[in-house]
């Protein structure tokens, strides 16, 4: 990721919120120090916030101290980062707020122009309208809109129609960073570049398979956000189906991007509904009570900051769903997710079937098991089964293990890192 790009304008509507001091900015930030964005690359915060340029420089360096560890931040580097940095006040719902922006846009009429929109999704139209009618939206163009994009099917369309309205549909990036993410890239690799898999990828040979994305971490002051939103929409129908779908894919012809979309599309139109009639059955939502973490009690979900009163939001989902076709049929997908759970965790667990007959006697012979984990360390283990040292044939099981040391490397590249680049290339 060492090649400079073409000179760039990058608006980041939402900059004083949390997304973008603790993740856009220090993506830009590493992008910066390893030389990849152009020298005349220029940064442009637009908020509500009543900041000028050095307020706003203030503001993200205090986060820069919280966000990018010291051994990364160099001080002379940092300095020639905020070089590139100003701002603007905007009121995304009111047009005429947009002049001090607009102004400074058309002084490089034919740059990249990367607007990314980190607000809530009902923001997501209006912008993009103030940007279209001021004369903003220039062939070279683009706008990154992050899921969920609307809070259910109906208001999914009116907001993608509203936006398809100012951009042209090449020009805007509906982004998932977890998808950006090193392991969940590896995912590809490890499925369909290792025969021993592939060849057993299917309902002959597979019991079930288990997706966990488990978090410790309470709202951290998204309430309303997140309140809105819940575990269903902020995390089933984006990242824990996105990797079921790499799980259970056929393979793609090639990596581009719209070719493994259409093989996922596949997979997700072969899900088995789940209806009102059997939504019991196959799911369960809770939400998290007072408790302790770390031994630091913390408050139920009702009662955090900025919850409405009596709030049937979950923060916990687990379901079981099936896809209907010729490779899963009849095996379970067991996805669960939620806030506040015992430890952080991502994992995606593949349960192989037991052989059909052991000819070990009684003692036990487990399944093989294969373990993918995603966070907090990249890990692979298989479990096998081998036998016991000693005169008999005793049968113990034995695990396979592959850690993938980042440590080796001065900075793994974050999520945010690759998806802003994609955007300006």
């Amino acid at each position: 990721m060492s090649e400079e790009l073409n000179d760039f304008d990058i608006v980041i509507v939402g900059a004083t919120g949390d997304l973008a001091l603790r993740k856009l900015i220090p993506a830009l930030f590493y992008r910066c120090r390893d030389g990849q964005l152009a020298a005349r690359g220029r940064i442009l915060g637009a908020s509500r916030a009543d900041l000028d340029r050095d307020g706003f420089v203030a503001m993200i360096s205090a986060a820069a101290e919280k966000f990018i560890p010291a051994e990364h931040r160099d001080h002379d580097e940092w300095s020639r980062f905020v070089e590139r940095i100003d701002y603007s006040q905007v009121d995304a719902f009111d047009c005429s707020t947009y002049a001090g922006l607009a102004g400074k846009l058309k002084e490089f009429p034919d740059r990249i122009r990367v607007f990314y929109l980190s607000t809530g999704s009902k923001v997501f139209a209006p912008v993009c309208r103030c940007l279209h009618e001021l004369g903003l939206v220039s062939p070279q163009s683009r706008v990154v809109l992050e899921k969920p994009v609307g809070e259910d099917p109906e208001s999914s369309r009116e907001i993608n129609e509203q936006v398809l309205a100012c951009f042209d549909e090449s020009q805007i990036f509906r982004i998932d960073h977890y998808l950006g993410k090193e392991p969940v890239q590896n995912l590809m690799v490890l499925r369909f570049g290792n025969t021993m898999f592939e060849s057993l990828w299917h309902h002959t040979y597979i019991d079930h398979i288990q997706i966990t994305v488990a978090e410790n971490l309470g709202l951290e002051g998204r309430a309303g956000f997140y309140d809105h939103t819940g575990a269903l929409c902020d995390m089933v129908q984006s990242h824990l189906l996105q990797l079921l779908c790499i799980i259970a894919m056929e393979p793609p012809p090639g990596i581009e991007a719209d070719v493994v979309r259409d093989e996922k599309l596949k997979v997700l139109r072969a899900l088995r509904p789940i209806t009102g009639k059997n939504v019991d059955k196959y799911v369960v939502r809770g939400q998290y009570q007072a408790g302790a973490v770390d031994g630091q009690p913390v408050p139920a979900y009702a009662d955090e900051p900025g919850v409405k009163e009596n709030s049937e939001t979950e923060t916990f989902v687990a379901l079981k769903a099936y896809i209907d076709n010729w490779r899963w049929a009849k095996v379970p997908f067991y996805l669960r997710t939620g806030k506040r759970l015992a430890r952080r965790v991502s994992e995606i667990v593949v349960q192989f079937k037991k052989v059909p007959h052991s000819i070990f006697g009684e003692s036990a012979l487990s399944a093989n098991r294969l373990t993918i984990r995603l966070q907090p360390k990249e890990e692979i283990s298989l479990l096998l089964s081998g036998k016991r040292i000693g005169t008999g044939m005793m049968v113990r099981d034995l695990e396979l293990k592959l850690d993938e040391d980042h440590r080796r490397v001065d900075h793994v590249p974050d999520a945010y890192e690759r998806l802003l680049i994609d955007a300006i290339g």
